[in-house]
């Protein structure tokens, strides 16, 4: 038997006896984002680290998300990449290897926002120092042919995990001299780095007709699933995040899409990480030689 969809909810079949008043949306009215949380990110890894007998230690300080998983395969299988020891996430694995003389962790398959800013919080508090994450997304203004690269500058808040870092606003930009930072690492890149504004929602299969046209008028340039909410989570903790749309098809209407180049795309946007971790391992050196 088949279930009809609902329409229109019925409140009145479950009334529900709150103390909140009428018209409370907790999500964009919540006003406590300088609090510390209760649960903490540390305190987590440290029980994993318990309960599956690994030993602490830092992480890379670089650290890439890779929501599709070609990133970690590529570096599997043509990087020797190896399963970090260290990196006790309950529901992770990160693959360390060299790259330009750079150590790099990598942790695929953290789709969406509240799944990639949950591997953020853990990333950083365990020697991360830099986190890029490069996601598929769908195509909204047609600037080239999938697929190519976007340098995200600032992403629509059209998810929930950010409202919970920052009030409510309709965007939420990077840090710009990150931008600035990137937009110089990838001016000799082959092939197009667009730079702009993408879409984040939580809903992939909600990607209507009338929002996909109206997100084509406020000028955004494709739709994803992660980039405001680590915006958000960077801006609030002060940490350095950067977000690239590997754009990668045109919501499937056409046939023969999600057509990713070679290897999946996953060279060249291990490149583009590359370059942008060593302008931005440069320029830590420059601010802090003390340190290193």
């Amino acid at each position: 038997m088949l279930l009809q969809p609902l329409h229109e909810p019925d409140d009145t079949k479950w009334p529900v006896r709150s103390p909140l008043p009428s018209g409370f949306l907790p999500l964009i009215e919540r006003a406590d984002h300088r609090a510390p949380s209760v649960f903490r990110p540390e305190n987590m890894m440290r029980e994993a680290r318990r309960q599956k007998g690994l030993a602490a230690g830092p992480v890379p300080r670089i650290v890439l998300l890779d929501p599709d998983g070609d990133m970690v395969d590529y570096v599997r299988a043509h990087r020797a990449a190896r399963r970090s020891p260290v990196w006790a996430c309950y529901h992770t694995d990160m693959w360390e290897w060299e790259e330009e003389g750079l150590a790099f962790g990598i942790v695929g398959y953290a789709v969406g926002s509240s799944f990639s800013v949950l591997v953020a919080e853990q990333a950083f508090v365990c020697g991360c120092e830099l986190l890029i994450s490069i996601a598929s997304a769908g195509q909204i203004a047609d600037h080239a042919p999938p697929s190519y690269h976007i340098l995200i500058d600032r992403a629509l808040r059209d998810e929930g995990t950010s409202y919970h870092y920052l009030p409510a606003s309709p965007f939420v930009a990077a840090d710009p001299d990150l931008i600035a930072m990137a937009r110089r690492a990838f001016a000799p890149a082959e092939g197009p780095v667009l730079t702009g504004a993408t879409w984040t929602t939580d809903a992939p299969f909600r990607e209507t007709e009338a929002a996909i046209a109206r997100r084509k008028a406020e000028g955004l340039l494709a739709v994803e699933m992660e980039a405001a909410a680590l915006y958000a989570f960077a801006r609030a903790q002060g940490r350095p995040v950067l977000c690239l749309a590997h754009v990668t098809n045109q919501l499937g209407c056409v046939d023969g899409d999600f057509e990713k180049g070679d290897h999946n795309g996953a060279s060249r946007s291990i490149a583009l990480a590359a370059a942008f971790a060593l302008a931005w391992d440069a320029h830590a050196l420059v601010e802090a030689p003390a340190s290193r």
